[in-house]
C-alpha cells in the first residue's frame, strides 16, 4: 500500500499535469476564437484530407466534448464526415458490373425507319435485320420504342396503310377530282356553275373535264366515260382517281371508271388535306384569275378557264416541279424579253425571242 506521504505526492503530481492540460486547451480554443474572427464568420473551406481527420479525432470525443471546446466547425458536421467517411468504406459501387448499355440515337432512329417502311414486319423481324447490320437488341426495346413513337404493331400497321405510303406507291397512276363553283351572270340572272376537273399528281396536267349549272348522276357518267376512254381519256393510263365523298360520285360513276381500269379512292370525312393538289389547283385559278373576273354567260366562263389552262400548262412555272413548266421547255435563252398577255394582261408570261 502507499503511505500517505506517497498520496500526496502523486495528488500534486496529477494536479500540477492537469493543471498543465488545462492550460494547453485553454490556449487551444482561443486560437480557435480568433481564427474564426479572422475569419470574419465566413464558412471555413477545408479539403477532404482536413475533413478526414477532423472526424477521426472528433468522434473520440464525443457531441459533448466537442460542444465545449469550441471548435471550428460546429461538432454535429464533424459526426456527420465522420459517418461520410464510414459509408464510404462499405460504398461498393465502384465494383459494380454495367447494366444493359442504352440503346444509341442511331439504332432507334433506324428501327423507326425500317418499321415505316416495312409493315409487315413484326419486332422478331426487325431485330433480326439489326443483327445483319451490326446491332444487337431485344424484342421488348424494340417494341418499347416503337411504342413511344406511336407506331402499331406489325398486324395493326397493316390494317391502316399510311396516305404517305399509299400516294408514294401508286404516284405514276394517280390522278385526283374535284369540283369547284363560280357565279355567273345570265339573263335568268345569277346562276352558280359547277367546274369538274382532273390533275395528274405526277405531271401537275390538269383537265376541266365538264362544266354545268347542276350537274347530277347521268351527266357524272358521262364524264366518266369519257376520263377513260380507250382513245382520248385523261385517266387511260391511270390506275385511282381520288376524290371526296361528294354524291355527284355515284355508284354508277365509280363502276364506270372501275370499268376502264381506274380505282376510286373515296376519301376519309372531314378530311380535306387529303386532296391538297386538286385545292392547290382551285386556289391557283381563283385566286389569279377567276375571282378577279365578272363572268357574263357560260361563254364567257369557258373562254377565261381554257385560257388560264394554257398558261398553267404552258407558261407557268410550278413549284411542286422544281420551277419549271408543265410542258414544254423555254425556246431560246438568248434574244430580247418579250411578255406575253392572256385576258388583258391578267395572266403575264415571260420568254427570249430569238434573233
Amino acid at each position: 500500500m502507499l503511505t500517505i506521504p506517497m498520496r500526496m505526492l502523486l495528488l500534486a503530481i496529477a494536479g500540477w499535469l492537469n493543471e498543465g492540460q488545462r492550460g494547453r486547451i485553454e490556449f487551444l480554443q482561443e486560437q480557435v476564437r480568433v481564427l474564426q474572427e479572422l475569419q470574419g464568420g465566413k464558412r471555413l473551406r477545408l479539403n477532404d484530407d482536413q475533413r478526414r481527420r477532423l472526424a477521426a479525432k472528433g468522434k473520440r470525443l464525443g457531441r459533448r466534448i466537442l460542444r465545449e471546446l469550441g471548435t471550428i466547425v460546429t461538432p454535429d458536421t464533424i459526426l456527420r464526415w465522420h459517418r461520410e467517411l464510414i459509408a464510404r468504406k462499405y460504398d461498393g459501387s465502384s465494383n459494380r458490373r454495367p447494366g444493359r448499355p442504352r440503346v444509341t440515337d442511331e439504332v432507334r432512329s433506324l428501327i423507326i425507319k425500317i418499321a415505316l417502311e416495312n409493315e409487315r414486319w413484326d419486332n422478331t423481324r426487325i431485330v433480326g435485320e439489326l443483327s445483319k447490320l451490326g446491332h444487337t437488341i431485344s424484342r421488348t426495346s424494340v417494341r418499347r420504342i416503337l411504342v413511344a413513337q406511336g407506331i402499331e404493331p406489325a398486324p395493326e400497321r397493316l390494317k391502316h396503310m399510311p396516305w404517305s405510303k399509299f400516294l408514294k406507291a401508286h404516284w405514276d397512276g394517280l390522278a385526283a377530282a374535284d369540283f369547284f363553283a363560280i357565279e355567273v351572270w345570265t339573263k335568268r340572272g345569277l346562276i352558280r356553275y359547277m367546274v369538274f376537273f382532273v390533275i395528274d399528281l405526277s405531271t401537275r396536267r390538269v383537265e376541266i373535264a365538264g362544266i354545268r349549272p347542276v350537274p347530277n348522276g347521268v351527266w357524272m357518267g358521262q364524264m366518266a366515260r369519257n376520263l377513260v376512254d380507250a382513245d382520248s381519256g385523261f385517266l387511260r393510263e391511270k390506275t385511282h382517281l381520288i376524290h371526296d365523298r361528294d354524291p355527284l360520285f355515284t355508284a354508277n360513276c365509280r363502276e364506270i371508271l372501275k370499268s376502264g381500269g381506274v380505282e376510286s379512292v373515296r376519301l376519309p370525312p372531314r378530311s380535306p388535306n387529303l386532296n391538297a393538289y386538286a385545292e392547290r389547283f382551285v386556289l391557283s385559278i381563283k385566286s389569279e384569275c377567276l375571282d378577279r373576273m365578272v363572268f357574263v354567260g357560260e361563254r364567257h366562263l369557258r373562254r377565261a378557264i381554257d385560257q388560264y389552262i394554257e398558261h398553267y400548262h404552258f407558261e407557268r412555272t410550278h413549284q411542286g416541279l422544281g420551277n419549271k413548266l408543265i410542258e414544254g421547255e423555254p425556246e431560246s435563252r438568248d434574244g430580247p424579253v418579250c411578255r406575253r398577255e392572256r385576258l388583258g394582261g391578267m395572266l403575264n408570261s415571260y420568254s427570249r425571242v430569238a434573233a
